[in-house]
């Protein structure tokens, strides 16, 4: 498995309508086991997003298809940084 945990900071107030872009139920994501979207409870502008998919390259497939496909621009037009992404090799886990 390959795992990302990513900070993103969105532009000031906007947070929470950057959550939903990123939970967009519509939203294909094959190959991933886990996709969750947390507030920082110490930042009002912050997500953090953790991330857990079968392998790097189902992950790469994904990014190089919402690159192409233009899906994800009404989230990007919401973040104002990106932060630092950790990546981890998960080993199982509740739901994994």
């Amino acid at each position: 498995m390959y795992g990302l945990i990513t900070r993103l900071s969105a532009h000031p107030g906007r947070r929470d309508e950057l959550g939903l872009c990123l939970m967009d139920p519509n939203m294909r994501r094959p190959g991933c086991h886990s996709y969750v979207v947390a507030h920082d409870p110490n930042d009002a502008d912050t997500l953090w997003v953790t991330e857990v998919w079968m392998s790097k390259a189902t992950h790469e497939a994904w990014s190089d298809s919402i690159r192409e496909t233009g899906v994800m621009r009404p989230a990007l037009a919401l973040i104002a940084t990106f932060g630092d992404t950790v990546f981890t090799r998960p080993i199982g886990g509740v739901g994994l």
